[in-house]
């Protein structure tokens, strides 16, 4: 996402009719959880496209985040912000930069949905991974600080976190690809050579060494506060997608952005590393790998492989679920343009692990 795309995502705006609450009580139900909570205090929504909507609770003194459900039907397992704040809690009790969590409401009375209450952090969001708002020299030291950040999280041990049964621990790969798999010969609506080629070969080609930590699920620069100044994270967001899962999956997500285009989240291909003191992709894993002691570089083809091929049958889904509302819709069309060049992508990356 450039720069420009980025304003409509950040600061905050009047929260719109249907997601305004009774500010009342949640006035009283901060008195009775938050403590050291003195009112009064104001609201207004995060412009973010988050699926939870979420809000800056101001008091004079301090501010504060509230993360809630949507308003209306949900899909049962969606949308569940009570995991968000059991993973948030549990982490923040290991030394995990996330933001302090105060207080967990379950109870839909309060303000019509569950919420959670977190501190406010003050700091640098950057929105495009070239990072144009720092200087070149500035620009390695924060991807070196969020790789070491996410290499941390990797290294966490989930069961004396309380975290044992937040997922489901061992053969991660190889139930996200035959999930992946199917979701995709469900939605297909044209035949893609390379994603039947990703769908045979995916399977036997999955690392020997199995592992299991707490994955984030969307890990980015987009999801970190930095330090205003320093190269430092001061909290990782949007736990959304978080489960236990294999560390590798989660990390090649995030080198991800090394092969995506700029109007993907302002992702770095064609860009010349050097020249803007970026990283390379083999460097950001060496790092990763030096700090976990885990080989991530051996496996990184494989990883790829995987991760765009998931990437692409997600699209794919999206496209076919348009496709039957609206034939016509150019949004549709658009992403379905992308699982075509993405599978090919995903396919080169097999074929240099060995397919």
């Amino acid at each position: 996402m450039t720069n420009e795309a980025a304003k409509d995502f950040t600061g905050v705006s009047d929260t719109p009719a249907h997601l305004k609450f009774d500010e009342a009580a949640l006035a009283a139900y901060m008195r009775a959880h938050v403590p050291d909570f003195a009112g009064p205090l104001s609201v207004h929504k995060f412009k973010g496209g988050q699926s939870n909507p979420t809000y800056l609770i101001t008091t004079p003194a301090k501010k504060y985040v509230l993360r809630r459900k949507p308003p209306g039907k949900l899909l049962p397992s969606a949308h569940a912000v009570e995991r968000e704040y059991k993973v948030m809690t549990a982490l923040g009790a290991q030394g995990f930069p996330v933001p302090k969590t105060y207080a967990l409401c379950e109870d839909a009375n309060v303000i019509g949905t569950a919420f959670f209450i977190m501190d406010y952090v003050e700091g640098r969001i950057f929105w495009d991974a070239r990072l144009p708002e720092v200087e070149k020299q500035a620009r390695a030291p924060l991807f070196h600080a969020l790789i070491d950040t996410l290499a941390d999280l990797h290294m966490i041990d989930y069961e004396a976190a309380g975290l044992g049964d937040y997922g489901k621990p061992g053969n991660y790969f190889e139930r996200q690809i035959a999930r992946w798999s199917k979701q995709y010969e469900a939605a297909e609506t044209e035949a893609i050579d390379e994603m039947n080629n990703l769908i045979t070969w995916l399977p036997g080609a999955i690392p020997a060494e199995d592992a299991t930590s707490v994955v984030h699920g969307d890990f980015r620069f987009d999801n970190a506060i930095m330090h205003p100044a320093e190269p430092k994270t001061l909290a990782i967001l949007d736990w959304e997608l978080s489960t236990l899962g294999h560390p590798l999956a989660d990390f090649t997500y995030f080198l991800m952005v090394w092969h995506m285009p700029r109007s993907v989240r302002g992702g770095l291909m064609g860009v010349d590393l050097a020249a803007e003191g970026i990283p390379t992709l083999e460097a950001a894993a060496e790092r990763y790998s030096a700090r976990t002691g885990r080989d991530a570089v051996g496996h990184i083809d494989f990883c790829l492989a995987y991760n765009m091929f998931r990437l692409a049958s997600i699209i794919q889904g999206v496209y076919a679920r348009a496709l039957q509302g609206n034939a016509s819709s150019p949004k549709a069309m658009e992403m379905g343009a992308q699982v075509r060049p993405l599978a090919a992508m995903a396919w080169g990356f097999a074929q240099k692990a060995g397919a």
